[in-house]
């Protein structure tokens, strides 16, 4: 999959298939237009193309008003919905920084300078509740109006639900908010989960639990910064990891995951970070890695179920003791997670 970042590329493909939308958390409505959108690409002999924003147009207006608070919390970063695009097939996706001058543009501008000179483009699908231009002047009916003109047919994806829901990444936020990860687990068709490169902390909890004697059965942790300051989900997860013994790369990794417990949030005791940090710890640390090998690797952590909302401790031994009971309750959940999983799979054979 290319990706690129403005339209203005000399590598974007002359003319395309394409659909445009945010796409953030890539859940089972996304999946199905992503997959309507490559068949009708491939029956017109054309590359499919997604055209997203960075950043999310909801955070640009609410920074626009001095009104944080009114922009969306953020599924997935960059990475995690590029990944899965790719995952879905998509031949390449646009990235569009949504600013002043990109959200000032009249309907048939952005018809004739984006959609026709920018991607060539020759199909277009979106959602039901599809608009754009300024003031949100754009809809499909002036797509419809607009396309025999512009060379481009439209087409229009209704609603995608699941047990009766409709699925938007709306419905999304608000299971994870509520750390219903089954229910998010439902609608994005996956476990959540986060990916990114281990970074260096603190390294502060290879030392917490240290005995009087020096000995220390400490809480090492691979740190992965959420570059959004508001993640959809947040609090204390018991999580599986890949990546450590290879390549993150997705669903389909081969290696056992590592299993695990992980915070994501701020930090409250330590030094409440202006940064979102999901910090992991590795039930069983691969012996392999040592002290210093995991830095630099690329991991994806599965959020499976929620223990608890973070807190604020008086101090360091009281945030120890959280942390092995964080650690007993994980693998508690962990260790009925796999069985019931063992006989899922048995059933299905």
């Amino acid at each position: 999959m290319h990706v690129f970042r403005g339209f203005h590329h000399p590598g974007i493909a002359r003319a395309c298939a394409l659909t445009i939308g945010n796409f953030d958390g890539v859940h089972r409505g996304h999946q199905a237009m992503l997959a309507l959108l490559r068949s009708e690409a491939q029956h017109r002999g054309l590359p499919s193309c997604v055209m997203t924003f960075e950043p999310h147009p909801r955070d640009y207006f609410a920074t626009l008003a001095g009104k944080p608070e009114l922009a969306p919390a953020r599924i997935a970063t960059l990475r995690d919905k590029l990944g899965e695009l790719e995952r879905c097939g998509i031949d390449q996706v646009v990235v569009v920084r949504f600013d002043q001058r990109f959200a000032s543009q009249a309907p048939q501008a952005f018809i004739d300078n984006v959609l026709r000179a920018g991607l060539g483009t020759r199909y277009v699908l979106v959602g039901d509740d599809f608009r754009f231009g300024a003031k949100r002047a754009g809809d499909v009916r002036v797509l419809d109006a607009a396309a025999a003109g512009a060379g481009f047919d439209v087409a229009r994806m209704n609603s995608y639900e699941v047990r009766g829901l409709r699925v938007s990444s709306s419905a999304v936020r608000e299971a994870l908010a509520g750390g219903d990860m089954a229910a998010a687990t439902v609608l994005l068709g996956r476990p959540y989960s986060i990916s990114g490169h281990v970074i260096h902390g603190r390294q502060l909890g290879r030392h917490l639990g240290e005995s009087a004697q020096g000995r220390t059965d400490g809480f090492r942790t691979l740190n992965l910064r959420f570059n959004h300051p508001k993640p959809a989900a947040h609090g204390i997860f018991a999580v599986r990891v890949y990546g450590l013994h290879g390549r993150a790369g997705g669903q389909g990794e081969s290696e056992a995951p590592l299993d695990g417990v992980a915070s994501l949030g701020r930090r409250p005791t330590i030094d409440d970070s202006p940064h979102v940090l999901l910090e992991t710890h590795c039930l069983r640390w691969p012996a392999h890695l040592g002290t210093e090998g995991a830095y630099g690797k690329l991991v994806r952590v599965e959020l499976l179920h929620k223990l608890r909302d973070e807190a604020r401790y008086d101090g360091l031994s009281e945030l120890t003791a959280a942390i092995r009971n964080d650690t007993d309750n994980a693998r508690a959940f962990l260790a009925g997670y796999a069985a019931q999983h063992r006989q899922t799979s048995r059933d299905r054979i």
